[in-house]
């Protein structure tokens, strides 16, 4: 039997971890093809945590982070460690996931070596290269270097076709976020120190924060801090939950403005099964964060998007999410204090995101494109294996 294909599978930071497991899950099921996981390390601390969780191991680490390094810096090393990996692995593929550094870097390295790029969550779009920075260019040099563009929605894959790339290559897959998820409520148990700050915020509304990018730092972040700490302020039945990015932008304007203010739970970074246990618990979330955007679909939670657009348009269309953009957020956090129509509302909109099975049909679609004879290995296996359970 031939031997099998190997699948280079690169990410550096939580998001794409997250997103990428559900691949690296399923990667390992099958019996064509063996998944060789790098981890540049663009996040450390945040990252770690969660590889735990899905039991994932890399085998190699870039260990490229070191503090205040620009975007550039990191591009460098990545490039220069990877290209040592992809010249001893020889992978048949090598897939990188979103927008990131790393996912740049990783896309042009494999291109450079002629080798197939799949890029998970491909087509996202803002409109605006400045907004979000640097995401919104890397996502498109990705999409010029990329073999396999397997698109979340209907409208990502839009988004490519509208820029002429191949119609064959461009499948519509849904968003892994969503097989994460599931695979963390189906899995895992939220901490006890978790447990307990939900039980002692019982009855609140909880608000829930995240917010680490780098347009929001400066006069936006401290207006929209000042804005949340005044909104607590004024109502005694609201707390809010800021889970603290490692970020020294955010953490010394985040001491400056929230420290020691009442019903204010400033929180170290937690892992992802505690922060969704968070967003569960959530009656609204105010976040800059895009994969917040595809997370709370599948929670049922409402989200203020602290930008002024997003690529993921799903989640303000189908009402899941509102802009605040140059709005005032103070206004909108006290519209829906009044009235909690669309809040309540949400709880019963579809997600326009996936479905559960978004990892399983990119690797399905790898079986039939990355090596002509991979499905057949996979298929031969399964047959044998069938063989031997009926003996």
């Amino acid at each position: 039997m031939p031997n099998k294909i190997k699948i280079l599978v690169l990410f550096g930071t939580r998001p794409e971890a997250i997103k990428l497991a559900p691949v690296i899950y399923e990667l390992k099921k099958r019996h064509d093809f063996e998944p060789c996981v790098v981890s540049s390390s663009q996040h450390t601390d945040l990252l770690a945590p969660f590889l735990k969780i899905f039991d994932i191991e890399p085998d190699h680490d870039l260990r490229v982070m070191t503090e205040n390094q620009t975007p550039n810096a990191v591009c460098a090393k990545i490039l220069q460690g990877l290209d040592e990996i992809l010249a001893r692995e020889k992978p048949g593929c090598v897939l990188v996931q979103g927008d990131t550094t790393t996912a740049f870097a990783g896309a042009f390295a494999a291109f450079n070596r002629k080798i197939p790029v799949g890029h998970v969550e491909a087509g996202l779009r803002s409109g605006n290269l400045q907004s979000p920075f640097p995401e919104e260019m890397n996502r498109r040099l990705i999409s010029l270097a990329a073999r396999f563009h397997f698109a979340a929605t209907k409208r990502n894959r839009e988004n490519l076709l509208s820029e002429k790339a191949i119609e064959k290559d461009v499948y519509l897959t849904g968003n892994t976020v969503v097989d994460a998820l599931e695979y963390i409520s189906n899995n895992s148990v939220q901490s006890e120190k978790i447990n307990s700050l939900i039980r002692k915020t019982e009855g609140f509304k909880r608000i829930l924060l995240t917010t680490h990018r780098r347009e929001s730092f400066g006069a936006a972040m401290s207006r929209n801090l000042k804005d949340l700490r005044d909104f607590v302020r004024r109502h005694e039945d609201v707390c809010l939950f800021f889970p603290v990015h490692p970020n020294p932008n955010v953490r010394r304007v985040c001491v400056d403005i929230l420290k020691s203010e009442e019903r204010v739970y400033l929180l170290e970074p937690l892992d992802y099964v505690d922060f969704i246990g968070i967003m569960k618990n959530a009656w609204l979330i105010v976040s800059d964060s895009g994969g917040v955007q595809e997370e709370a679909p599948s929670l049922g939670r409402p989200v203020l998007i602290l930008r002024e657009n997003t690529e993921r348009p799903e989640a303000i269309e189908t009402g899941i999410a509102k802009l605040v953009g140059t709005d005032s957020l103070t206004e909108m956090l006290e519209e829906n204090y009044t009235d909690e129509s669309w809040i309540d509302s949400v709880k019963s909109i579809e997600n326009p995101f996936g479905d559960g099975n978004a990892a399983k049909r990119i690797v399905e679609i790898l079986g039939k494109e990355v090596h002509p004879e991979a499905q057949k290995i996979h298929l031969a296996t399964e047959t044998q294996t069938a063989h031997k359970a009926l003996k």
